[in-house]
């Protein structure tokens, strides 16, 4: 077995994950990992990015730039022009980012899956009653990033973000087995919520990206807006942004999470499953048929 193997091993054995990743203080260390994240000297840089693509299975081959000025500026790298096709079928949503999909399927009841047997209240995630009522019998995917992924996240059609509500919290992992331990972490977790309105057809999309430990930070290109743990402005934040898709929207400092949720008229794409691996651009969910003539 290697060395690498060896450490992936240990590290997954449930409990002494769960007790490495968060009964440590999270807070404080998430804040430390941000600006040790950011030093820009040689020595550290390149001996912090060596242990990371120990660790992390992490492809660079398709990074734009081949040199980083820190561990920050690998985490955030941009790609390549090409690296990420967007389907451009209109009647498609694709997926924001790279990422392994979660749980997903349709809201009941105003009641979402987390993991399997871990429910939580779209309430309690979004804090705006109109929005559930909005989704009911809607769809939701949660799309996770891994910590060797590619960060950056980006609009799945060609939108108009309205609002963006930022919700300060913890900094829970988010990896599959605290997902199993942790009651509503995702509703717990600092958090942001994106309401995307598709001109086409009036729809509105949800996008919430979760911040996590060593993460909490989330950087909103269209906003020119970073929402940390320090983040003191304003939770609710009007907006007017027409984005493109496939245009970037923001990156995390590390991986994360991304949840998805979209109208009962819209239906997953038929390759879409738990466990499912995908790129920033494929497929997600189809479009009601004749969307350009529906309204939300």
């Amino acid at each position: 077995m290697t060395p690498r193997g060896a450490i992936t091993r240990i590290l997954q054995q449930e409990h002494l994950n769960f007790l490495l990743t968060n009964r440590i203080p999270r807070r404080s260390l998430t804040r430390f990992m941000g600006w040790f994240s950011r030093i820009e000297q040689p020595w550290v840089r390149s001996a912090s990015i060596a242990i990371w693509r120990f660790l992390a299975d992490v492809d660079l081959s398709d990074a734009r730039q081949t040199q980083f000025r820190s561990l920050h500026d690998c985490f955030t790298r941009e790609l390549k022009a090409g690296a990420r096709p967007v389907d451009p079928d209109p009647g498609l949503l694709v997926s924001p980012c790279d990422a392994i999909v979660g749980a997903m399927g349709q809201i009941s009841d105003g009641v979402v899956l987390q993991a399997k047997g871990r429910p939580y209240r779209l309430i309690e995630l979004l804090g705006d009653s109109e929005q559930v009522r909005y989704y009911a019998n809607g769809w939701y995917a949660t799309l996770r990033l891994t910590a060797g992924m590619y960060h950056r996240f980006h609009a799945p059609y060609a939108c108009r973000v309205e609002r963006v509500a930022y919700v300060p919290g913890d900094t829970w992992n988010v990896n599959p087995i605290a997902l199993q331990r942790v009651e509503g972490l995702f509703c717990q977790n600092e958090r942001a919520t994106l309401s995307c309105r598709l001109p086409s057809s009036g729809h509105l999309i949800t996008l919430v990206p979760i911040a996590a430990i060593l993460v909490a930070s989330i950087q909103l290109q269209f906003l020119n807006l970073l929402l940390h743990l320090r983040y003191r402005g304003p939770h609710v934040i009007p907006c007017d942004a027409e984005l493109d898709k496939g245009e970037e929207m923001g990156w995390f400092q590390h991986g994360s999470t991304i949840l998805v949720f979209a109208p009962s008229s819209f239906s997953f794409c038929a390759s879409i499953r738990e466990g499912s691996r995908l790129r920033m651009g494929q497929p997600l969910l189809r479009l009601p048929e004749n969307s350009s003539r529906l309204h939300a």
